[in-house]
């Protein structure tokens, strides 16, 4: 390729990426004069390529609001980053579009691209491995999220068709807080008027999104994802367990993460050694104990069960086990 077509094009990549660039911005990056710059520009506009001139100190040229390119350009990372991105939400569950829309969204970027780039990026994406297996989550309906959005971002009421766990299913009126994506799966908090409570709830139960009029003002300082991950936490199972660890917030979530446990640092006694590491009250929600013991040896922090029992018995059990192991002697050959 001439080198001065390839710098119109390295021109309009340029002004792909947004924003006022300047003229001497331009000119350096392509290693030409301003003049030539100049030029460059006005061979896109012969094109039909919508150049716009911004006067003015800060002035420069741009791509009209809202224009879409014809062609894709992307570097040999954009395009890595954007094949990458949807591999990745594939495996995780966390696209919002089917299988069929991510496969062939990455099918249409291959087909633009360069065949040199396309054989490197394919053979990247061949030879990933995932540790964990591809997310079985429903994703949200694009009809469901983009509507669901708009009323956070601009503070508006909803109404929803909800369907609970149980099958049963409720038209409920929302203040939405925020959108959250956590373990494949995305929610959305919020004020359920219905209820007269904060609520979280699915995405992919959710059908029939309404932006009603009016607004609301959301509570000050709030904050989507820890709501989700305490709703989550607190959610009713069938054992209620608590716990004192010694360490901090940080270190106990390493094992017992935010969506299970609630963690809180309790003040330290009066008299205590100031330099001794304090202790924190952890409270659980489950429907099984019995992964418990091993999730509080890898701790390796010293601990206290408050309740329940049969938690305790657990514990005793798998560290008698833990015992018999560490008195076996080795098989003889």
């Amino acid at each position: 390729m001439p080198r001065p077509i390839a710098r119109v094009l390295t021109l309009l990549e340029l002004l792909q990426s947004g924003g006022i660039r300047t003229v001497s911005e331009l000119a350096e990056r392509l290693n030409v004069d301003e003049r030539t710059v100049r030029r460059y520009a006005q061979q896109l506009v012969d094109l039909d390529v919508p150049v716009e001139s911004v006067r003015g100190r800060y002035g420069g040229y741009r791509l009209a609001p809202g224009y879409r390119m014809p062609p894709l350009m992307l570097s040999d990372d954009e395009a890595l980053a954007v094949l990458l991105g949807l591999a990745a939400g594939r495996r995780s569950g966390v696209t919002t579009t089917t299988d069929t829309a991510s496969e062939t969204a990455a099918a249409k970027i291959r087909r633009v691209l360069p065949e040199r780039l396309r054989h490197r990026l394919d053979a990247v994406l061949g030879s990933l491995a995932f540790t964990d297996p591809p997310g079985k989550a429903a994703a949200p309906e694009p009809a469901v999220l983009l509507p669901m959005a708009d009323a956070v971002h601009h503070h508006r009421p909803i109404s929803i068709r909800y369907t609970a766990g149980d099958g049963r299913r409720t038209e409920r009126t929302l203040h939405p807080y925020g959108v959250v994506a956590h373990s494949g799966r995305w929610y959305v908090t919020a004020a359920d008027l219905s209820a007269g409570e904060d609520r979280t709830f699915r995405l992919d139960r959710i059908t029939g999104v309404r932006i009603l009029p009016g607004s609301f003002e959301p509570p000050v300082g709030i904050d989507p994802a820890k709501r989700v991950l305490t709703g989550l936490a607190t959610a009713p199972y069938r054992h209620e367990v608590t716990l004192r660890i010694q360490g901090t917030a940080e270190q106990i979530h390493t094992r017992l993460p935010a969506s299970v446990a609630i963690v809180t640092e309790l003040p330290s006694p009066g008299g205590a050694d100031p330099g001794a590491e304090g202790w924190c009250c952890v409270e659980l929600c489950v429907d099984r104990l019995d992964w418990l013991p091993a999730a509080l040896s890898s701790l390796d922090r010293p601990f206290v069960i408050e309740g329940p029992d049969e938690l305790r018995g657990l514990v005793e059990a798998f560290a008698e086990r833990l015992a018999n192991f560490a008195r076996r002697s080795p098989p003889q050959p």
